[in-house]
């Protein structure tokens, strides 16, 4: 057997060359390879169109949610405003009863003192009034 020479390796090289390329051409140009083709392009688009879709309602899905928490929590913190106000009024309400309350025994108290017996007995009920305080602070 007789061993190739350049020429003839460059020949059978350029040849199997041009067989792979019209063996690609045939293969390019078979309308049922191109109609797979297309069937493949198809699905990938609804696949993408799906995807987009599911990310949408996804995205609107959590927009609604944290607007709904967001209108849940205003509700909470008006309703705990509410009540914190309404504490603060009945607890005014509660001091301003104790002091009329506190007034009035001591326009009894006082009723028939003097002005001089009203004066200490004042002066005793404002140092009590500070010990309880001081004991209060404890």
């Amino acid at each position: 057997m007789k061993t190739p020479n350049l020429a003839d390796r460059l020949a059978a090289a350029r040849n199997a060359q041009r067989a792979q390329l019209e063996r690609a051409k045939a293969i390019a140009e078979d309308p049922e390879i191109a109609e797979r083709r297309k069937a493949r392009e198809a699905i990938v688009a609804a696949r993408n169109v799906r995807i987009a879709e599911a990310k949408a309602a996804e995205l609107a899905r959590k927009e609604r949610e944290a607007a709904e928490l967001a209108a849940v929590q205003a509700a909470e913190a008006a309703a705990r405003e509410a009540a914190l106000q309404a504490e603060r009024e009945a607890q005014a309400a509660r001091a301003a009863e104790k002091a009329e309350r506190e007034a009035a025994e001591m326009a009894e108290r006082y009723a028939g003192l003097t002005a001089a017996e009203a004066e200490r007995e004042a002066a005793l009920a404002a140092r009590r009034a500070a010990r309880k305080a001081k004991k209060r602070k404890r």
